[in-house]
This record gives structure tokens, sequence and C-alpha cells, in this order.
């Protein structure tokens, strides 16, 4: 009798595991569904008032390694069960504090992506919305370069997080 109650718990315990990914769910949160095999990446180009030579590249390549470190999906040109799009509309820096002496003691970097995500199989889930994170900076203590080195990856970090959540964690 023990040993059937046993068996019993160990079953209930297992049971939401074994449903979770039998519906094609994957641990990291991610809903993919099973029959979704390929994703598309299209080039983000920037069309920002302020442009950074390699925003568009690093962002692009952001996401693709997004996608590859927390799904399945294998990467193609074009045509995949989901796709990808879009362009980097916003690339600023401004100032958020002002000191005495009407200078900014802190400045912002802030990146804004619009993204048309298209689901083929679930043309429900397709969405086309507008991300935008930021970091602030201070430019008394390191030149821009050397702060937007640091910070672009950080915040293409955070909006690709964004971007796959919206596509596949259904938030």
């Amino acid at each position: 009798m023990m040993h059937r109650t046993l068996k019993a718990t160990l079953f209930l315990l297992m049971l939401p595991i074994l449903l979770h990914v039998s519906c094609g769910y994957k641990l990291s949160g991610a809903s993919i569904p099973v029959e979704m095999k390929t994703v598309s990446v299209q080039f983000f180009e920037n069309n920002s008032t302020l442009v950074v030579p390699y925003l568009s590249q690093n962002f692009t390549e952001a996401l693709k390694n997004r996608i590859r470190n927390q799904s399945r999906l294998s990467i193609i040109r074009s045509e995949g069960d989901g796709n990808f799009e879009g362009r980097i509309t916003d690339y600023s820096i401004r100032p958020v504090a002002v000191q005495g002496d009407d200078r900014a003691g802190l400045s912002r970097l802030s990146i804004t992506v619009n993204v048309k995500y298209t689901n083929v199989l679930k043309p429900e889930q397709s969405y086309e919305q507008s991300f935008t994170r930021f970091h602030d900076l201070d430019l008394a203590r390191a030149p821009l370069q050397a702060q937007e080195a640091d910070l672009i990856p950080r915040i293409n970090e955070q909006l690709t997080e964004d971007i796959f959540n919206r596509a596949f964690a259904n938030w």
C-alpha cells in the first residue's frame, strides 16, 4: 500500500513537467509550438537620427544569439515558421540630471527598436511593437565612446529578451 502511494505521489509531482514538455514548452519559460522548427531574422537597419556604425549588426546578431541560446529553433535566411524584421527607430543620449553649473550630471542612452514578428503557424501570435530600453551614464566619469561600448551590448541584451519573451512567452 505504501509503495502504491509513493508511486502516485511521484506521478503527481512529475505530471506538470510531463505536460509542460509534451506541449512544446521549454523550461526557460518559452512556449514554442512543437511544430515550429525554423525562424528567420532580417537585418535591423538603423533609421535613428544618431547613427552608430555597428549598432544594426550588433543588435541583429544579439537577437539571433538569444534565439539560438534559448530555443531549439534553426535560424534560416528567410521564410521561417517565424520571422523577425524591423528597424532601430531611435538611438539617443539625453540629459536626465543637471548639475549646478547647468551641465548634465547624468545622461541616458536609449535605444528603441520597432519589431514585426510573424508566426506563420499561429498568426494570432504575430505582433508589431516598439521596444525601448536605456541605461544612464555619467559623462564626467568616462568619455561617451568608452561607455557606449559597454552599454550598447547591455541594452541589446535587454531588448532581445523583451522581443523573445513577447514572441515565445506570451506576456
